[in-house]
């Protein structure tokens, strides 16, 4: 390790012990004990993720009121704003992944409320670079992968109307028919054009797979696999209830549709290389493949079918002026 990051090591120590004194003595007690919670989960130097409990402090801060949850969300997001440490960054990152996985309604609600208003790259880390040495300008960039696959998280969240990990999520499990039986469906196509979009931001990896070593990162690969793991399933029930209903969708959603089921399979090499074929979920690829097929037959039939009336309205025309 070099002289510089040892330094900023022994600096980032100090810069934490001297923040925790300052909010400590802060005239507003409050507001201070949720900033500490908050630097004690994301302290520099150290490359092991935040502790079980030092997550487990974080989230119970949204068990007493909306204020604390409120100051806790600001808290983290103004510790995530002000550093330039890559490693910090991911902590910070990760709590919040934590949150959205973990979280009580409470304070997932404030961050869903923190990214309305901040807009779609609330987390504003599309340009973040620690240029401290080369490694760590490598963890930059899984800085800003790490950032848009949340950024993406919530926006899905979103567009389903419940978090991926949510009870109401896990209840469709066994009952998609009677869940989607009544959705339109330009509803389930923006569904699977939201989960593929976070497909896609998986499969979009920093080239440093090597980093995989340090255990935080090892550690945030692991739970944005458990996410895709989810996002599987909702994708391949929505893509299984279109596929049944093929012949009824307009000539829009036929192209919306292969084109979503297309850019699925295009990220699949970056999904494999990232978690070395965990979550391979082979039935699910075949469903694309068939379904792709599919379409592109049926689609293929109708331009026929329309040429072919195309005809009969030609020669009815000209039969007519004869």
């Amino acid at each position: 390790m070099g002289y510089r990051k040892n330094l900023r090591i022994v600096c980032g120590n100090l810069k934490d012990k001297g923040s925790l004194i300052k909010t400590v003595l802060s005239s507003k007690p409050h507001k201070s004990a949720v900033r500490c919670v908050i630097l004690r989960a994301t302290t520099h130097g150290s490359s092991s993720p935040p502790s079980n409990h030092r997550i487990a402090a974080v989230i119970s801060l949204g068990l007493e009121s909306k204020t604390e949850a409120c100051s806790c969300i600001q808290a983290l997001m103004d510790r995530l704003r002000s550093t330039s440490d890559a490693l910090v960054a991911l902590k910070c990152l990760y709590t919040i992944h934590n949150i959205i996985g973990k979280g009580f309604f409470i304070l997932k609600d404030q961050l869903s409320m923190y990214e309305y208003f901040r807009g779609r790259n609330f987390l504003k880390l599309l340009t973040f670079r620690d240029d401290l040495d080369p490694e760590t300008r490598e963890m930059s960039k899984w800085v800003r992968w790490y950032a848009a696959i949340l950024e993406q998280n919530l926006l899905v969240s979103k567009v389903l109307g419940c978090h991926l990990y949510s009870k109401r999520a896990k209840n469709v499990i066994g009952k998609e028919k009677d869940n989607f039986s009544s959705s339109l469906n330009s509803d389930l196509l923006n569904d699977i054009d939201a989960l593929v979009e976070f497909a896609c931001q998986v499969g979009d990896l920093p080239d440093s797979l090597h980093l995989q070593r340090k255990s935080l990162v090892y550690e945030i690969v692991r739970s944005v696999g458990e996410d895709y793991r989810l996002v599987q399933r909702e994708i391949g029930t929505r893509a299984a209830e279109l596929e049944a209903r093929m012949m009824s969708l307009s000539s829009s959603e036929w192209t919306q549709f292969l084109n979503s089921l297309t850019k699925f399979e295009d990220c699949k090499e970056g999904i494999s290389l990232l978690f070395r074929n965990r979550n391979r979920n082979d039935e699910l690829w075949d469903l694309v493949k068939e379904t792709k097929a599919k379409l592109v037959a049926v689609m293929k039939d109708r331009g026929n079918d329309g040429k072919r009336t195309l005809v009969v309205r030609f020669l009815q025309r000209t039969s007519r002026a004869s």
